[in-house]
């Protein structure tokens, strides 16, 4: 039983005016792939570090199965970090680099070695194992880090942003090795990320935080389905969703004079000011005397399959750039105005003062 289990874990650094993580609560199942996310300085990285045991916790616990770890010494709480910048021994050879630790737990030389090579088989690192660091790519250094916590059998693995240092096409082959590993081992994981598209691809669930505070806990598509608030919205999604102020009238939202197509339990409750949120992929281009939002085109990214058409609109209410996708034969030209539409489940509301979601 790996699960972890934080009960209001708080950690306030001395000199501080507030906490940088007030007081977290969050499970993590047993096998889990939990990715914590947000902006910098939301407090991910202090959150496992918590865990790992390189922070102290001011006040509350953190549990692994039934075992309270809160002041326990980072060596006795059966984890593995894996670092942003790899930490290797550059003096040491792949083989020792993924040993040591085991080398210092006094594991007899017959085990570790059998350790290393089921490690450097599960990673394709055999034909590695003589070299330096330095003789090595970032992915595969990522990789020796990666194999070094694989050979401690941890009950948890803790991983801090470690693709940041590799190159884009890097980063996504090393994502996806990372989490079928994840889910071929069955070890409990903690990941922490800024990056969206990565909390996305990986994680089986994702936390969403700022300031401290988790804002959202769920599975990736739930979160991209149905944000909680305007925060989780506007940061989940890639590119990311077209956010409009619009007035509540009668039930519907008035932006200008176009009038935005809301669910009925939205239409119910909004009252005064809201905020309207569209993806990308759920406008729909219509005619011009269809009643749609003019969109004057300022740039189109063509991807092949898809296009993403940025413009601008002169409706009051509306963002700088409104992101339409569409089909990347629809011909769309720089200059030209489209008018866009969308449907009522597609369109998610929100109170503009608190942010709280309002549709169903």
């Amino acid at each position: 039983m790996a699960s972890v289990t934080f009960e209001k874990a708080q950690r306030w650094y001395p000199g501080a005016d507030k906490p940088a993580v007030p007081g977290i609560d969050l499970e993590v199942r047993d096998g889990e792939f939990m990715v914590l996310v947000g902006p910098s300085g939301c407090g991910k990285s202090t959150t496992l570090r918590m865990l790992a045991g390189l922070e102290e916790v001011n006040s509350g616990t953190i549990r692994i199965g039934d075992r309270d770890i809160t002041t326990m010494p980072p060596k006795d709480r059966d984890i593995a970090m894996v670092f942003q910048n790899y930490a290797l021994y550059p003096h040491m050879t792949v083989a020792e680099n993924m040993g040591f630790a085991l080398k210092m737990a006094k594991v007899p030389t017959a085990e570790r070695d059998k350790r290393v090579k089921e490690a450097a088989a599960i990673l394709g690192l055999e034909e590695y194992l003589e070299r330096k660091p330095k003789a090595l790519s970032g992915g595969q250094r990522q990789r020796v880090a990666m194999g070094r916590a694989i050979v401690r059998q941890p009950q948890v693995f803790c991983m801090d942003e470690p693709l940041s240092n590799l190159d884009a096409k890097m980063r996504v082959q090393t994502r996806t090795d990372i989490a079928r590993l994840q889910a071929d081992l069955g070890v409990t994981t903690v990941y922490v990320t800024h990056d969206q598209v990565e909390a996305m691809t990986m994680g089986d669930r994702v936390a969403v935080m700022k300031d401290g505070y988790i804002q959202q806990v769920d599975t990736p598509l739930a979160l991209y389905d149905r944000p909680a608030n305007l925060f989780v919205a506007g940061f989940i999604g890639s590119p990311q969703m077209n956010l409009l102020e619009a007035t509540a009238v009668e039930g519907k939202a008035q932006i200008g004079d176009y009038q935005v197509p809301v669910d009925p339990t939205a239409a119910q409750v909004m009252r005064g000011n809201v905020t309207v949120g569209v993806r990308p992929e759920s406008w729909r281009i219509v005619g011009e005397g269809e009643g749609g939002l003019p969109v004057r085109v300022t740039v189109v990214e063509e991807l092949g399959a898809d296009a993403f058409v940025y413009g601008t609109s002169g409706v009051e209410g509306t963002p700088n750039n409104i992101i339409v996708r569409v089909n990347g034969r629809d011909h769309v030209h720089k200059g030209e105005t489209i008018h866009v539409t969308t449907d009522p489940q597609h369109v998610h509301v929100f109170d503009t003062d608190t942010g709280e979601r309002l549709s169903a």
